[in-house]
This record gives structure tokens, sequence and C-alpha cells, in this order.
């Protein structure tokens, strides 16, 4: 039984971007601003703060973790339209 429901790109990032910014680990600067859902999974893309040669700091790890719990979260919840 699929209990998920069916939300636009738009108003899923949008509510993502609020869970980014009420998050203990924000950041400024963190944001969501790409979603896609990849077997049931939905993956967010945004800023992932590299450094000059393109290489990850510590403020990457931080976005890495809050995306991957958003990920966890609201992929039990909704399906994209």
């Amino acid at each position: 039984m699929n209990d998920k429901q069916a939300i636009d790109k738009a108003s899923l990032l949008a509510l993502a971007n609020q869970q980014i910014q009420a998050h203990k680990d924000y950041l400024p600067g963190m944001h969501a601003d790409e979603v896609e859902e990849k077997a049931g999974v939905l993956v967010f893309k945004g800023e992932f703060f590299l450094d000059e040669n393109g290489l990850p700091t510590a403020r990457t790890t931080a976005v890495f973790n809050i995306f991957k719990q958003l990920a966890t979260q609201l992929s039990k919840q909704y399906n994209l339209q």
C-alpha cells in the first residue's frame, strides 16, 4: 500500500528548504535547488561548498548530511508528481 502523497517539485523544494533552515547544522547559503526521484528515493541537490580545487570542505559534509536526512524523511512521505 502506498501512503505517499504526490507533490510537485516547487512545493517539495520549498518544504525541504524550510527544513534545511530549521536544522541545527544549518549554515548560511545552504539550500536545495533541485530534486529528483530515483527508485522511490528523493535526491536533493544544491550548493556543496567545494573549495577552489573542487574538493569537499567541512561545510560539504554538513550539506551532505542534511540532504541525506531530507531524503530519508521526505521519501517516506512524498512522491514527485
